[in-house]
């Protein structure tokens, strides 16, 4: 599939610019994602923390270090996979997004995988799972590819809350290794 560079470029400047929800008043800088495009694996996220705010570029804070780590276990490189999030403001006090700013900021997720056209889309957490697929369930779920291309995995925060999901974790991301080569 073709693909034309300036159609990524073009969705990021309607994200950086967006004033669809409340979320774009406070926020320093909008968090589009960062990858290579085309891209035969991308990880989705929940949203940026503060500092994904400032800098502009997702996972760079501690989760982000953590999800870094998890990639070189799995033998991946953060350069080879495009990683963004559902939204792309940081919510206040980095509070789980509420549903209509999900709403409203799903279809720059949907346009960057339609554009993107990855092989495999690893949703990290419940609500990447739930905005993307609308369904809940990380503990049952996880682990498991769904529709043939979705891999769903807990979300680096959560690991970083609970160390002993760091082996299920890489083990997962593992998996993303495997099935980013169409023919595997």
């Amino acid at each position: 599939m073709f693909m034309n560079p300036t159609d990524l470029a073009h969705l990021d400047g309607q994200i950086c610019t967006c004033r669809l929800c409340p979320l774009s008043l406070e926020r320093k800088l909008a968090v589009p994602g960062c990858g290579p495009a085309p891209a035969e694996i991308m990880l989705v996220g929940e949203a940026p923390g503060r500092e994904e705010d400032l800098t502009g570029k997702p996972f760079v804070g501690r989760a982000g270090r953590l999800l870094d780590a998890a990639l070189e276990q799995a033998g991946l490189e953060r350069s080879d996979v495009f990683i963004t999030s559902v939204i792309k403001c940081r919510p206040p006090q980095n509070r789980k997004p509420k549903k209509n700013e999900i709403d409203q900021c799903r279809h720059y997720l949907l346009s960057q995988i339609e554009i993107l056209h990855p092989n495999i889309i690893c949703l990290m957490g419940n609500t990447a799972t739930q905005a993307v697929l609308g369904i809940e369930g990380i503990a049952k779920l996880r682990g498991r590819v769904l529709q043939g291309r979705y891999l769903i995995t807990f979300h680096p925060a959560a690991v970083l809350r609970n160390r002993n999901l760091m082996n299920d974790f890489v083990s997962d991301l593992k998996m993303l290794n495997a099935r980013s080569h169409p023919l595997v």
